[in-house]
């Protein structure tokens, strides 16, 4: 069983006669939308579709799925999955707004660097939502990481300092930085962001650094719309995309590769650890389709 096998597929290459007629490329147009990939990135694939139809003489309906999974994957090309680990101790932040999973990201990410036998060291720096830090400890207790918080409503990048001191000091490999889930107001969230990066830089120059966006897949849309909001205000490197089962159909991902050059590197399909897993733009196309 894939991993992507929770998702809603489209069932267009199944369900819609024999030939590549105009009558397929609308209801391809339709069944994409559907799926959230939006209306200006469909009918970009669409078209790119019809380009490498005429261009490799396609007939079938077989080579051309085919030829739409390479069209999907290539559209969520937008940069390299990996994490950029190279030099310690690196930094990822997580940000995004409040529930989309982005504590239990952190917590699973935690946790499958733990089982490479990399030293992982937790920061709470969501001083804001009561609580978050007692559920980042729980899952910092499951991953066999050490964890640097302060008190509720300390200032967030004096959690970062702390911690960049103790991963220091600690030989860390890698610090996961946990931070407040709000957009209400963008000169705020970036003042913040900021001040955390100036912290960052500071006590650990040099050292490889991330920024990881964390989305829920089942708002559609809307997630593109904090897409281009968070990276607007804060920049970010990737893309963490959550909740792929259920009711999610998926195209967002490829609307937030192909708009604004963002590459998804993780999603997750479920709440267990291992169904949070580094994105393979293929796999996600041939489950889509």
């Amino acid at each position: 069983m894939g991993f992507f096998d929770k998702l809603k597929r489209i069932k267009i290459f199944s369900s819609f006669g024999t030939e590549l007629t105009d009558d397929f490329y609308d209801e391809l147009e339709e069944s994409l939308i559907l799926a959230d990939t939006g209306m200006d990135v469909t009918l970009e694939l669409v078209e790119e579709l019809r380009r490498r139809v005429r261009e490799e003489r396609i007939k079938t309906l077989e080579e051309a799925r085919t030829c739409m999974c390479q069209v999907i994957a290539d559209a969520l090309d937008a940069g390299p999955a990996a994490l950029d680990l190279s030099a310690k101790p690196a930094v990822v932040l997580f940000i995004g707004v409040n529930g989309v999973g982005k504590t239990t990201t952190i917590g699973k990410i935690g946790a499958q660097l733990r089982a490479g036998r990399k030293k992982v060291l937790f920061c709470a720096a969501d001083t804001f939502r009561a609580a978050a830090d007692e559920q980042l400890t729980i899952w910092a207790d499951r991953a066999g990481a050490e964890i640097i918080k302060q008190h509720e409503g300390a200032d967030p990048a004096a959690v970062v300092f702390d911690a960049m001191s103790a991963a220091k000091a600690r030989k860390s490999d890698v610090v996961l930085v946990d931070t407040a889930g709000r957009l209400h107001n963008k000169q705020n969230l970036m003042n913040e962001l900021n001040k955390i990066s100036r912290v960052v830089d500071r006590e650990g120059p040099g050292c490889a650094r991330e920024t990881l966006l964390v989305l829920d897949a089942t708002t559609g849309q809307n997630g593109l719309t904090q897409a281009r909001q968070f990276k607007e205000a804060a920049g970010i490197t990737g893309i963490v995309l959550t909740k792929l089962d259920g009711t999610a159909k998926g195209g967002i991902a490829i609307a937030i590769a192909k708009e604004l050059g963002v590459p998804v590197k993780y999603a997750g399909v479920g709440e267990g650890v291992d169904d949070l897993k580094p994105f393979d733009p293929m796999e996600f196309a041939q489950a889509l389709i």
